[in-house]
């Protein structure tokens, strides 16, 4: 009997450049490009925010000042609608019920509300037996996340110590020498500026991040699910190996064209997402008491939305074929995250990332979790949009992996030679 053939040695393959070259090329642009993707999207939301909504509510009845055509809330109000030179804010200026309904819906971050009594509590500064200060009232919005309603939060109360100032400084001038010390100590600064929570949501809710959590699970039980089972299917049809430890097996091959294996993987993704999606909401619901409502229709969303990424990954596994996770991985993650809006909000980071987010499916899929959790299922708080978007990622991926396998089937490119019983 001949002499087995001489086995390779790592040493000796270690100096061989050859070997190298692409495993070093492909993981050091992975690398530069995770690290350009993810630290892009968040490292200075101060520097990219731009006009993040907030409401302005004037509710300011009283009479203007002696000589003035405004009360004292409106000339506020246009001062901070026409200033320019900021353009971190979105200023919308609604009625207080306008607003209300806006922090509701999630459609703002935060409000700045002027009082009813604000030019009268103003005026009455003026007097010689002012104690008080006038209120305005600063409505966080802890559903839109906690550095979004965060940001909002600062942009409100800064706006509202610079009105006080300019305030102060008219009143200072028009008291003149006649106040006392005390007077003008509270005439320079006279506004109180109080913050309050202007829709609340649950302890429970990992202040606004529950909503960003949930949906990174949703993607994941789709993403993982459906690789998991692509690799199973074509591991029991004989189309791949099957490695455990030391054991290696390599079942026969069963003749099956691409586009009924891509049937059957979507059919068993359909079927398998009902039990993640379940343990899913068995684990963050009930074992970790995550506040949640509407709880049959977060069932059914989240299965809507979980079996849309898995369907979007078979889709691409049949079209890429072994780069096919690869390729899945950056459109439903690496892309997903930093686009998604649930974290930082979209109008804090740059251009690049608000465009991904027209279509990314995170983004998508977040707003609808988001609007479940937090705004009462509102069709207007995102969960309308989300499901349209479900509805044609699902049918995009059905279209797209048909069409793909369905060519390859008819040019008559096989998979691999098959492996007989």
């Amino acid at each position: 009997m001949a002499d087995a053939s001489p086995q390779a040695r790592a040493v000796t393959l270690l100096g061989r450049p050859k070997l190298w070259l692409m495993p070093t090329v492909l993981t050091g642009l992975l690398a530069l490009l995770l690290a350009l993707l993810y630290m892009g999207g968040i490292v200075n939301p101060q520097g990219a925010l731009h006009r993040l909504p907030i409401a302005l509510v004037n509710g300011d009845t009283g009479k203007p000042p002696a000589g003035q055509q405004q009360n004292v809330g409106t000339q506020i109000a246009a001062a901070i609608t026409s200033d320019k030179s900021n353009e971190k804010a979105g200023w919308r200026t609604l009625t207080r019920a306008e607003a209300q309904d806006q922090l509701d819906s999630g459609k703002v971050y935060g409000a700045l509300v002027i009082p009813p009594d604000f030019t009268t509590s103003i005026m009455a500064l003026t007097t010689a037996d002012a104690t008080a200060r006038p209120t305005m009232t600063v409505l966080t919005n802890p559903g839109k996340g906690s550095l979004g309603s965060s940001l909002a939060s600062q942009i409100t109360t800064a706006a509202a110590h610079q009105a006080s100032q300019t305030v102060g400084k008219q009143l200072t001038a028009a008291a003149g020498a006649q106040a006392n010390p005390t007077s003008k100590l509270l005439l320079a600064d006279p506004v109180n500026v109080v913050t309050q929570v202007g829709h609340p949501i649950g302890g429970h809710s990992g202040l606004g991040l529950s909503a960003f959590y949930y949906t990174l699970l949703l993607v994941l039980a789709g993403f993982m699910g459906g690789n998991v089972i692509s690799n199973g299917v074509d591991t029991a049809l004989g189309y791949a190996d099957n490695e455990i430890g030391p054991w290696h097996t390599r079942r026969p091959t069963v003749p099956i064209t691409r586009t009924q294996t891509l049937l059957l993987k979507m059919v068993m993704t359909a079927g398998i997402t009902v039990v993640s999606v379940s343990l899913i909401m068995l684990a963050t619901i009930s074992i970790l008491g995550m506040d949640a409502t509407h709880i049959p229709l977060l069932w059914i969303y989240s299965y809507c939305a979980a079996l849309a990424v898995g369907l979007g990954v078979q889709a691409i596994n049949a079209a890429f074929g072994g780069v096919g996770q690869l390729v899945s991985m950056f459109v439903f993650i690496v892309l997903g995250l930093p686009s998604s809006g649930a974290t930082v909000p979209l109008q804090a980071v740059p251009a690049f990332y608000r465009f991904l987010s027209h279509f990314e499916p995170m983004r998508q899929l977040s707003d609808g979790v988001r609007a479940i959790l937090y705004f009462e299922a509102r069709g207007d708080a995102g969960l309308s949009r989300s499901w349209l978007m479900i509805g044609i990622g699902a049918a995009l991926a059905l279209l797209f992996g048909f069409a793909m396998t369905r060519y390859y089937d008819r040019k008559g490119h096989v998979r691999l030679t098959p492996q007989p019983a």
